[in-house]
């Protein structure tokens, strides 16, 4: 007999992928009903980073150099916030794979995930870390 493994809805037949893009939306959920200005923020997970090697032009980040993603290639981001511009909405995104790689096992990266939304939560609205989720850093 042939077919899949398990059906769709099982988390057997989850990428890695989709399951950091879940742990992602969790986090962005949660604190959206503590935050109800976050309802306008799109949380996106990009693999990883681009590099600001190729110098300065159109997609410079916001200091004035660095990538499309303002990274400055010295050490690797695990998530950034990109402020509003036009018609583009605030934007938080998270970086699946050096977070995975800091994490050993899916409790890890589940409160890795979360750790960097909130830091990058906290960002945006310009407040600690701790202010918008009181259980931050708390293991």
């Amino acid at each position: 007999m042939r077919g899949p493994i398990a059906p769709p809805q099982v988390p057997l037949s989850v990428s890695r992928a989709e399951s950091f893009v879940d742990l992602v939306q969790d986090s962005a959920e949660r604190l959206e009903r503590r935050w109800p200005q976050l309802s306008g923020v799109d949380f996106t997970v990009l693999e990883v980073p681009t590099s600001g090697l190729g110098g300065p032009g159109p997609g410079e980040g916001p200091d004035g150099h660095g990538g499309p993603d303002g990274w400055d290639g010295e050490s690797v981001p695990l998530g950034r916030f990109i402020a509003a511009r036009g018609d583009a909405p605030d934007r938080i995104v998270i970086y699946r794979r050096p977070v995975e790689i800091r994490a050993k096992n899916r409790d890890e990266r589940a409160l890795l995930v979360h750790e960097v939304v909130v830091e990058q939560v906290a960002e945006l609205l310009g407040l600690a870390p701790e202010s918008v989720d009181p259980r931050y850093g708390q293991d």
